[in-house]
């Protein structure tokens, strides 16, 4: 993947900013809830896409906000020099939830597209180039995701869990479902999700309740990943 113009994106990154975070219960996004001094959870969960930036790809960021979410938008502007940034409301049209975002996006993606989500912080010290390997491995597999071993059931039934096991010396996805009301058999959920240009329509199945397209894809693993439904987390 080589840069052939400036304002031609290697790898989309769509960025769903247009929930209202209810359970999170702040006054304020909850994206934009404080890890530490001057980093947000936002700043976290766009590491990995920093580091995509960082290997000499040009990314284009596709924020899908709404009115209520300006004070993210106006966060965004750090990333001014690092992403081709392009923001776009979410279509009403395509509905509330995180599949209209990703309808919404979709059109002003340009190449391989990576979903990457405001409010999940994918933890460990190897984690920053994953999505930059969930990438190189979609040019075979088409699909692949980074994800994190879980066995409660709880956590499985509030994410988009996943089946893995091992195929050839491969993790790969047997079944994939978004918050399943019987979470027995899945062992892991998803943090990050990077799919083809050709693929990329199907996007919005991922998080939908028909048939998931993760099916098949490649099982990136890290030590754990985080939603932050919570100011505890």
């Amino acid at each position: 993947m080589q840069s052939s113009s400036p304002s031609v994106p290697d790898v989309s990154v769509i960025l769903p900013c247009a929930g209202y975070g209810t359970r999170f219960g702040a006054p304020y996004p909850k994206e934009l809830h404080c890890l530490a001094p001057g980093v947000t959870v936002l700043d976290r969960s766009l590491e990995a896409v920093v580091e995509l930036a960082k290997s000499g790809l040009n990314v284009r960021l596709v924020v899908v906000f709404a009115t209520h979410k300006l004070e993210t938008v106006s966060y965004l502007a750090r990333y001014a020099d690092t992403f081709q940034m392009v923001f776009v409301y979410q279509d009403e049209s395509f509905g509330p939830g995180l599949d209209g975002a990703i309808r919404s996006a979709l059109p002003m993606t340009q190449g391989p597209v990576a979903l990457v989500l405001p409010d999940i912080v994918v933890a460990g010290s190897d984690t920053p180039g994953k999505l930059l390997d969930a990438l190189r491995h979609v040019e075979v597999a088409g699909w692949s995701v980074v994800a994190a071993e879980e066995r409660d059931h709880d956590t499985l039934r509030q994410m988009g869990a996943l089946a893995v096991a091992e195929a050839g010396g491969v993790l790969t996805v047997g079944a994939a479902t978004d918050k399943p009301a019987d979470p027995s058999g899945f062992n892991a959920f998803w943090g990050m999700v990077a799919v083809t240009e050709s693929e990329a329509h199907k996007l919005p199945d991922v998080v939908g309740t028909g048939t998931n397209p993760l099916a098949g894809a490649v099982a990136l693993m890290v030590e754990g990943i985080v939603n932050y439904n919570t100011p505890a987390g």
